[in-house]
């Protein structure tokens, strides 16, 4: 059975049945993995100095497996390109399943009159006018056919008594625009796609870490990446037609971020290294509710789903603080302003014993809370002993998302390098200067299978290339050189040092001192990284990959401080002290490109909106 939105009330109790067949499918799959896991052959040694590689060739090469590049491998793969999607993780493991709380998508089943037009209104105002216009269309317009096309999938939505698919409120939104899951969105999306993708047999090659893209010598385009099988310590030379990067964003650069331990930039550290541009690397959001108790999982995201559904925002003294800053939206205003504010009440002696703010929704219900926010309630009993249903959470902004990223052409997601493609947290041009929440599940949908579609013709299109092999060898020396036990400096350590470096010196209020002397630590760290080491074998061994994330991190790293230097106002999530308001001399976008073996920042204007689309753009 499909659902259309139209649906009758005895299809949705069916739907309601069929899912105990679907958790019970999902089990067998799970007990199937772990029997093949167990079966596995124990890695083989490598010797640390051994440079052979194994190759493998396709069509289209897919880096990550989370929900946009799981949405590219489907499209590719159904254009008829040979498509082998890789990623540093086991499948499944994505970062996609922290978006919790919904899929934006205008579908108006709660509020008729909700549209593309609104939809797209609103993404361009609360991307404080950096959005590329086009992206904003294209992805207003799709992300309704994208919300029906994972229904179609498998995805049981919640569902309004009519049985519609149901929506929930969100921060800046002007309808109620959120398709959802309960709050586990992200993970419902990521099952669905995996099924896709097992449906279609296309090949995954888990545990693989792309280390460096590899061009042609003749005629500069993508055609082969050097990774390494984390099983083994082995090296693999992949050769490919076009590559789609989907590698998700950079929030381990930071201390307190709501990230998993694999989203340390490597996408963008890969494109920047391979000739593409990047584009708002000063752009990091802030998500205004993350945990702060206990210390083990400080940072851990509290979904915005919880203010959606009724969650109130006080402070130390009990006073529901953001009438101060946003009468009118209150806690459902743009996730900027909500975190400056819990930020300025922090910093004005108006927070918790722990350093936050208190969160609570208690008020709602135990029933509905549980049924409309199941994995918020187990997360504050298990990790913390909170029960929401009684008690307030204490919550503090958490590093959560890049806005910035590789600048991709809207219609395809091509890079400047030719056969690279991008989509997902790694990609730029949509969000602008702050992203509305729920829009990063619709983004990945989108643009996903936009990439998939154009990698797929672009492959058709190309003649195979060989890879430069003095590149080549380049990067095997520089892949191999930490493998020593010879004393050197712990990646670990480096590590941390970095995320306490930025989470000190270019958090949610910026100035250029703070920035300056960011930007030293960068290059201090850099020269430390230079004597990184990985004692041990080359299987699992984790220490090797840290020191070559090292080096990614501290790239990525370099183009935030530098374009937050270079951009003289407050927008969005970038907020200067120094330069406290928005200047209309900056409605550019900052480029961050390598030019002659250094970070160079272009600046190019926002591309205007035609007059009709232009006229859809609610600026009051």
């Amino acid at each position: 059975m499909v659902f259309s939105g139209r649906v009758e009330a005895s299809e949705v109790r069916a739907a309601r049945v069929s899912s105990e067949f679907i958790i019970a499918r999902r089990r067998a799959q799970l007990l199937s993995a772990v029997n093949l896991w167990s079966s596995r052959t124990p890695p083989k040694l490598v010797a640390k100095d051994d440079r052979t590689r194994s190759e493998r060739t396709c069509d289209v090469l897919v880096v990550g497996a989370g929900g946009a590049g799981l949405r590219a491998a489907i499209e590719s793969h159904d254009a008829g390109a040979d498509t082998l999607i890789v990623c540093k993780t086991l499948l499944g493991k994505a970062h996609t399943v922290m978006a919790e709380g919904g899929i934006a998508a205008a579908l108006g089943n709660v509020d008729p009159e909700d549209s593309w037009k609104v939809h797209f209104s609103d993404t361009v105002v609360e991307g404080q006018n950096l959005s590329n216009w086009r992206m904003a269309e294209i992805f207003a317009k799709e992300a309704i056919d994208r919300v029906y096309e994972l229904e179609e999938y498998g995805a049981l939505f919640d569902r309004t008594p009519e049985g519609k698919v149901s929506q929930r409120a969100f921060g800046a939104h002007t309808y109620k625009r959120l398709c959802h899951i309960g709050d586990r969105t992200g993970l419902e999306l990521i099952r669905t796609l995996e099924d896709q993708v097992v449906k279609r047999g296309v090949t995954v090659m888990d545990e693989v870490a792309i280390t460096r893209i590899l061009r042609s010598r003749e005629s500069g385009n993508a055609t082969g990446a050097l990774g390494i099988d984390i099983r083994t310590g082995g090296l693999i030379l992949f050769r490919f037609r076009a590559l789609i990067l989907a590698t998700g964003g950079c929030g381990k650069v930071y201390q307190v971020t709501s990230n998993s331990y694999e989203s340390t930039g490597d996408g963008l550290a890969l494109a920047y290294r391979a000739g593409a541009k990047l584009m708002d690397m000063e752009m990091i959001q802030f998500h205004p509710t993350g945990m702060i108790y206990p210390i083990g999982v400080r940072g851990l995201l509290v979904t915005e789903a919880v203010r959606g559904e009724g969650g109130v925002l006080t402070n130390a003294m009990g006073e529901r603080f953001m009438s101060k800053y946003d009468p009118k939206r209150m806690e459902l205003s743009a996730r900027d302003i909500v975190a400056r504010a819990i930020y300025s009440e922090i910093v004005a002696g108006r927070g918790t014993q722990s350093g936050g703010v208190y969160l609570d929704i208690s008020h709602r219900g135990a029933e509905y809370i549980r049924n409309k926010l199941p994995s918020m309630y187990d997360q504050f009993i298990e990790f913390a002993g909170v029960d929401i249903t009684k008690q307030k959470m204490e919550v503090a902004p958490t590093v959560h998302y890049q806005m910035g990223g590789v600048r991709v052409d809207p219609e395809s997601g091509e890079t400047s390098t030719k056969g690279i493609f991008a989509a997902g947290e790694v990609a730029c041009g949509l969000h602008g200067a702050n992203r509305l929440g729920g829009n990063s599940l619709s983004d990945i949908l989108v643009f996903g299978r936009r990439a998939g579609a154009a990698a797929a013709v672009f492959s058709a299109s190309t003649v195979a290339e060989s890879v430069d092999d003095a590149e080549l060898e380049k990067e095997v020396d520089r892949v191999l050189a930490p493998l020593s036990d010879k004393p050197g400096t712990n990646p670990f350590w480096m590590k941390r040092q970095i995320a306490k470096n930025m989470w000190e010196h270019v958090g949610i209020v910026r100035n250029k001192a703070d920035l300056d002397a960011g930007l030293a630590e960068v290059a201090r760290l850099g020269e430390a990284a230079a004597e990184v080491r990985a004692p041990g074998e080359r299987a699992y061994n984790q220490a090797w990959l840290d020191t070559l994330q090292v080096s990614d991190m501290l790239l990525v790293c370099e183009a935030i401080i530098r374009s937050a230097l270079a951009r003289t106002e407050s927008r969005g999530a970038h907020t200067r002290s120094d330069y406290p308001r928005p200047d209309p001399k900056w409605l550019a976008n900052i480029i961050t490109v390598e030019r002659d073996g250094k970070m160079k920042h272009e600046l190019e204007p926002v591309p205007v909106p035609p007059p009709e689309l232009d006229a859809l753009i609610n600026r009051e």
